[in-house]
């Protein structure tokens, strides 16, 4: 099997709201093998996660809940605006997930790699580590009213999450390529085709000179 350093990936990312999921999912199904940081992060905070004990030791057993998984809903009230905890929380996290993401892409098939990563500008340490980055950009305004109607937040709610993310300006700036997805599938399908197109070129491309 050909390494994952040695293979053609994106690292796809995205505010929240701005559709990254969705476009994630197309390029999926066409045919690109998929590694979704946020899920590896949902696994090791799980009941049995590989991060539990470590969150426990560091945080308290307040922060563990009664099924034995990490209590997200208090962890992140406690991290918001705290940054000794952040980095504490990250600290522990953040190892495990970058050694668990290359585990899955070692295992993943497909015909390139794609790395869904919310917080590829935040974490500082992806730019470089893919081939191509992807941003998918929207409105800002239309990121708020998505992400009202999709979680019932109060429009504070969704501006105080997109305020601790990095801005618009700073996932642009990194971005090789950017998906719009201001509007619905009939403007976004075309966009993904393409791009697949493109990657799975550069793909083959890169596998010749393997």
């Amino acid at each position: 099997m050909t390494s994952s350093a040695q293979r053609f990936s994106v690292g796809l990312t995205g505010g929240i709201g701005s559709g990254k999921t969705t476009v994630a999912n197309l390029l999926g199904e066409l045919g690109a093998a998929l590694v979704d940081t946020d899920a590896i992060a949902h696994q090791l905070t799980a009941p049995g996660g590989l991060a539990i004990a470590d969150i426990a030791a560091q945080f308290g057993a307040d922060f563990i809940d009664a099924h034995g998984a990490m209590n997200r809903s208090r962890m992140r009230t406690h991290v918001f605006g705290n940054p000794s905890a952040r980095y504490r929380l990250e600290a522990i996290l953040h190892p495990l997930i970058r050694s668990e993401t290359l585990h899955a892409a070692e295992r993943a098939e497909g015909d390139y790699l794609v790395f869904v990563v919310p917080l590829l500008v935040e974490s500082g340490t992806w730019v470089g580590r893919t081939s191509r980055i992807l941003v998918v950009d929207c409105e800002e305004e239309i990121q708020v009213a998505r992400v009202m109607a999709r979680n019932g937040l109060q429009r504070h709610e969704v501006e105080a999450i997109m305020a601790a993310q990095a801005s618009r300006t700073a996932r642009l700036a990194v971005a090789d390529d950017v998906v719009e997805n201001n509007g619905g599938a009939a403007q976004l399908t075309p966009q993904v085709q393409a791009l697949h197109a493109s990657y799975l070129a550069l793909a083959r491309q890169a596998a010749i000179h393997l």
